[in-house]
């Protein structure tokens, strides 16, 4: 059997990694969310809070989109949504937030370690108490 050692390892805590699916979610954190651009995606995010009556749980809830409009085929879609959430998953650093992530066109050929280290510094800047707070136009002549 061998020896225990003398210094002992920091607890690493994990960060699941989950899809954003509802449309209630994706509307809060376009309205909340802070805006990081970058030459390989747009990330728009937020804190993690969790649902009523939830336990909190250290969670990356990241909605991934592609649009058509951005990559035609919906081969190249899958893929760069594939490659993403890959980088994503293998990522060690990972953030409890709320996201969503537009890959751009460019995601197709950039080298894997650049794209994950991208996004290890996109989602390592994120600060959330410099996040925007929704702002509401006034109504105007009282109307409802």
């Amino acid at each position: 059997m061998p020896a225990a050692s003398a210094t002992p390892t920091p607890a690493v805590r994990k960060v699941a990694l989950v899809s954003l699916v509802s449309d209630r979610e994706f509307r809060k954190v376009r309205a909340h969310g802070q805006v990081i651009r970058h030459k390989y995606f747009q990330l728009r995010i937020t804190d993690y809070r969790p649902r009523y009556g939830e336990v909190w749980q250290p969670r990356a809830i990241i909605g991934i989109v592609v649009p058509k409009k951005t990559l035609k085929l919906a081969v190249d879609r899958n893929r760069a949504r594939r490659r993403v959430h890959e980088a994503l998953r293998t990522l060690p650093g990972l953030v409890p937030c709320r996201a969503i992530l537009s890959p751009a066109a460019l995601v197709l050929d950039a080298p894997f370690a650049e794209l994950q280290a991208a996004l290890g510094r996109a989602l390592g800047s994120f600060d959330p108490k410099a996040a925007p707070t929704a702002k509401r136009r006034p109504n105007p002549a009282g109307q409802r």
